[in-house]
């Protein structure tokens, strides 16, 4: 394992090293999305190979329901890699530039991170989003996917690997480990630091907790999405449906889906009735509070105090009466996770009240919490969604994925 995972290691900083124009990245990046587009038989050929492993292993229907790839799934991973191709190249960029007293010209530059860890389970598409992201910023990355996806994973390096070498470029830029034991992701996170700068973990909880706990490695990273959407005063009552029914029931095992709502006290026999029946005829099941639970014509869950901290990635949904913007800040803020937390209201002064306060990294007006997504924010896609304090925070797309040097240009100064 030592032999195999430092050849990995020393493949990657080699090719991080290497320089590769901007006019090349994207070359290569067109190159693999046309692969995907004529070989997308045989890649759903082998996503069955890992479907049939992961059934027989016993893995749930929501990860099963990501493992999952179609045409119309392939065309996704195209689109977003050629959405990744078209941005603007985010490394040797100038942040900023000034010239001191003494004639010193400094420069604050972008330059890549070097080399970055993934670690992530079911999903294949992040293969190839991760991937074609880290190569634009000019990082070599090693891909750790879970062994439901194995086999889906390998075809989709290969292709990657494939249009690297077509141009000429270093094909270890992208690397997949491919021990499907455990120990292979504690080995990565405890003793790869002198390769890997950053980790990056895409998961569920578990697999966060572990990379928290065992990591020497720095890590980027949210550990829940335990998101809220608050229906103020001044709410109309048609956009409430649409915003929280979508924000819910959209797709309920994305990071970003609604877990909590909560109705100013003002609002809720106007609207109680009416949005939760919504939900309710789209399959969730509600627990709600006492004041709620006095209001609703049907039977509904009692909420308990271990609810409004749940992240049920189901359709489940917990909801609460508040007194007013201040008191659901202070809500979101005491059981928040700091994803993303939404308002919807029409008064643009409680909208702004709720937006600078909540310690989401994203905090959203008059719509789903789902949209914190990098594809959705215009990334082209994401390594992930950062809940740090410090930065990177919200979505972690090309721009997030670069670090910077200052450029300082004299002519003759020395220091008195």
């Amino acid at each position: 394992m030592i032999k195999y995972f430092n050849k990995i290691g020393n493949n990657s900083k080699k090719a991080s090293i290497k320089f590769v124009s901007k006019k090349k990245k994207n070359k290569v990046l067109f190159d693999f999305a046309n692969l995907v587009a004529l070989n997308k038989e045989k890649i759903i050929n082998q996503n069955k190979k890992d479907q049939k492993y992961a059934i027989k292993k016993g893995l749930k229907s929501n990860m099963l329901q990501r493992l999952i790839l179609n045409n119309e799934r392939l065309l996704q991973i195209e689109n977003s890699i050629h959405k990744i191709a078209k941005l603007k190249d985010p490394v040797d960029r100038i942040l900023s530039k000034w010239k001191r007293p003494n004639g010193l010209r400094i420069k604050k530059v972008t330059i890549p991170i070097g080399v970055i860890g993934i670690i992530y389970e079911s999903r294949p598409n992040v293969t190839a989003e991760v991937s074609s992201l880290c190569f634009k910023s000019g990082n070599a990355v090693i891909l750790k996917g879970g062994s439901e996806a194995l086999y889906s994973n390998k075809i989709l390096v290969d292709l990657f690997k494939k249009a690297l070498k077509k141009n000429n470029v270093d094909p270890n830029y992208v690397q997949l480990i491919e021990n499907k034991n455990r120990e292979s992701v504690v080995y990565m996170l405890t003793k790869m630091r002198k390769f890997i700068d950053v980790i990056i973990p895409r998961g569920g909880k578990n697999l966060v907790k572990e990379v928290q706990k065992k990591s020497t490695v720095p890590y980027i990273g949210h550990l829940e999405g335990v998101c809220h959407t608050y229906v103020d005063k001044s709410a109309k009552l048609e956009m409430t449906k649409k915003i929280i029914n979508n924000a819910k029931l959209r797709n309920t095992a994305i990071c970003g889906a609604t877990e909590t709502v909560l109705f100013h006290e003002k609002i809720i026999k106007k609207f109680i009735n009416p949005v939760l029946n919504f939900l309710k005829e789209g399959g969730c099941e509600i627990y709600a509070d006492d004041k709620i639970r006095k209001i609703y014509k049907g039977k509904l869950k009692v909420a308990s105090e271990v609810d409004w901290s749940k992240e049920y990635l189901s359709p489940k949904l917990s909801v609460k009466v508040v007194k007013n913007t201040k008191d659901a800040i202070n809500h979101i803020n005491k059981y928040g996770t700091m994803h993303t937390d939404a308002i919807i209201t029409s008064s643009s002064s409680e909208a702004a009240i709720f937006i600078k306060n909540v310690k989401s990294s994203i905090a959203i007006h008059n719509s789903s919490t789902q949209f914190a997504d990098g594809g959705e924010f215009g990334f082209g896609g994401e390594v992930g969604i950062s809940t740090n304090k410090t930065p990177p925070r919200g979505p972690v797309g090309l721009n997030e994925l670069v670090s910077y040097k200052y450029e300082v240009y004299g002519s003759g100064q020395i220091r008195k």
